[in-house]
């Protein structure tokens, strides 16, 4: 595998356009809901990598037929009818997070005997609440790491109860896991969220992918507390994923640091995906925004800081902190502490590594404060992180000498990313 592999700087600003792959949450999400639906599901615009493969090999595993047509960006699912047709297996993950939760949810609630785990880092990101949950409502579910981590034990007969209590505040991947699968119990389910519900766009996200295959959501005042009726069953469709969001956000970064303009194609600003927010972030740092019913733009460059509550888009943080090195005065972002439980502690190794382009950085338990300073040459580690080498790989469209090492994790959504990146800043 390739060591390192070294960003050339651009010379001038940009005029260029992209369609990103499709959403990674967006087809995991239709891989599962087409897997427990009763017929043929077409999904259009699917993505295909790590994290797709994971759930990909986990539901044929389970005995539902997926057949991936990579070059078409096509996947046809023939549903189970809610009735998983494998009750035994032994399903390794990786480090998806959105497979292992969702899978958790779907199969403690449907019942059977199984095992899930992945990397030694996925034995460290934390699944308890979804599992206490599950124990709540009659299921045999256990996380066997310490800190209620995987792997997943599941010797589940179904679930007894219809309410079930949550925490929200560490990731709403859970929450979306327990929805997906509701219509496999048989009777009525009420989700009562504790506490903040961080991600809510993501959750937004789940209850619509639901409705477009015939399950409603009814969501109470407030947004707390979640009814789903037993008397639905998805229905198989043809489906069309919209590009990532959060892969967008590298390109509007990027035009957000070298100036001229930046069309992502495919998203607008009614997308299901809640990380389109992100360029409102880049809009507050100065740069000019124009939409269209298929496109959104960046124009121009970032050119000041800003304080951010970046909640709600927090994949996009490290896109955020690379425009941060080139902007007049301090970016602070906040309310990202759940930050610190995925791929990698994305607040403490950020910092680490914006410090080695010559940035300042005040770190917090939920955030960071970001002063740029003179950038300079840097080898970053990406930490198996995809979202740290695509993100830190736009500081070296300005700074030479900028590496990023182990390029290769980036096929855990983006396998083309540094092909794509260098054809949209005129570099390949």
């Amino acid at each position: 595998m390739t060591k390192f592999i070294e960003v050339q700087p651009v010379p001038g600003e940009i005029d260029s356009s992209i369609r990103p792959p499709g959403s990674k949450s967006l087809t995991n999400r239709a891989l599962l809901i087409a897997a427990l639906a009763n017929g043929t599901t077409q999904l259009e615009g699917v993505l295909e990598s790590d994290d797709t493969r994971y759930m990909r090999d986990a539901l044929i595993q389970l005995g539902i037929d997926v057949q991936f047509e990579s070059d078409a960006a096509l996947a046809h699912v023939v549903g189970c009818d809610g009735d998983v047709p494998n009750q035994t297996a032994y399903l390794f993950i990786g480090n998806s997070g959105t497979t292992i939760r969702f899978l958790t949810a779907m199969l403690g609630i449907a019942g059977g005997n199984y095992r899930l785990d992945g990397v030694p880092r996925m034995r460290e990101r934390p699944i308890g609440p979804l599992v206490d949950a599950l124990q709540q409502l009659g299921a045999n579910v256990t996380a066997e790491s310490p800190n209620d981590c995987p792997p997943v034990s599941i010797r589940s007969t179904g679930i007894r109860q219809s309410s079930v209590t949550l925490s929200g505040n560490l990731s709403s991947q859970y929450l979306s896991g327990l929805l997906m699968a509701a219509p496999l119990a048989n009777h009525n389910l009420t989700i009562e969220i504790i506490g903040d519900l961080i991600s809510r766009p993501y959750v937004e996200m789940t209850c619509e992918v639901m409705r477009h295959f015939g399950v409603q959501v009814e969501r109470q005042p407030g947004g707390q507390r979640f009814d789903i009726s037993a008397a639905q069953q998805y229905q198989s469709q043809n489906y069309l994923i919209e590009p990532d969001a959060s892969a967008a956000s590298y390109f509007w970064g990027a035009a957000a640091i070298l100036g001229g303009r930046g069309t992502v194609v495919g998203l607008n600003e009614s997308a299901l995906q809640g990380d389109v927010g992100f360029v409102r972030c880049l809009e507050k740092m100065g740069a000019k925004l124009e939409f269209e019913d298929d496109s959104i733009s960046v124009v121009g460059r970032a050119t000041h800081g800003a304080t951010l509550d970046m909640g709600d888009v927090s994949d996009t943080v490290q896109t955020l902190a690379a425009v941060a090195l080139f902007v007049n005065g301090s970016t602070t972002i906040e309310n990202i502490a759940h930050n610190r439980v995925k791929e990698t502690d994305r607040i403490g190794n950020l910092a680490i590594e914006l410090r080695k382009l010559g940035a300042e950085v005040d770190e917090r338990h939920d955030g960071l404060t970001i002063h740029p300073g003179p950038g300079r040459p840097a080898l970053i580690e990406t930490y198996d992180d995809h979202r740290m080498a695509m993100s830190l790989a736009l500081a070296g469209l300005k700074i030479p000498g900028v590496r990023i090492s182990d390029p290769g994790c980036v096929s855990k959504t983006y396998p083309n990313y540094f092909d794509d990146l260098n054809r949209f800043v005129g570099m390949g």
